[in-house]
């Protein structure tokens, strides 16, 4: 059987109100909570989630080398990049420009993200 993708990890310094903002932000329950791992994901038996773990000691200086695409309806998109920016996101300029179809936002703990024109498959 060829591997598959089941967590995509982030490194974080407080595990809890980091998995709480992205629980919130994508609509995820918490699936389990241990002091060195949160791990969340739209169902138990769904074959992809997030899991929290310790960042260790180091911040964050530089650009993420792998992030998040998040995408939604045409009517929703506005009012979604507030609502995150409301649960703690905030806005980053990561050297994109002003022509392009995303919005790129940083979580509480500075790891970006993307908000991307809606989609509906992989391939555009």
């Amino acid at each position: 059987m060829p591997l598959r993708l089941h967590h995509v990890v982030i490194d974080a310094h407080d595990l809890p109100a980091l998995a709480q903002f992205w629980s919130e932000a994508l609509g995820w329950p918490v699936l389990s909570s241990r002091e060195r791992e949160v791990v969340l994901g739209p169902s138990a038996d769904a074959p992809v989630g997030l899991c929290f773990m310790p960042a260790g000691e180091t911040p964050k200086t530089v650009k993420n080398r792998v992030h998040l695409d998040l995408t939604t309806t045409d009517g929703d998109r506005d009012p979604e990049i507030e609502r995150l920016i409301g649960l703690g996101a905030r806005r980053v300029d990561v050297g994109q420009g002003d022509d392009v179809s995303w919005d790129v936002l940083a979580d509480p703990e500075g790891n970006e993200f993307c908000v991307v024109r809606p989609k509906t498959t992989l391939v555009s």
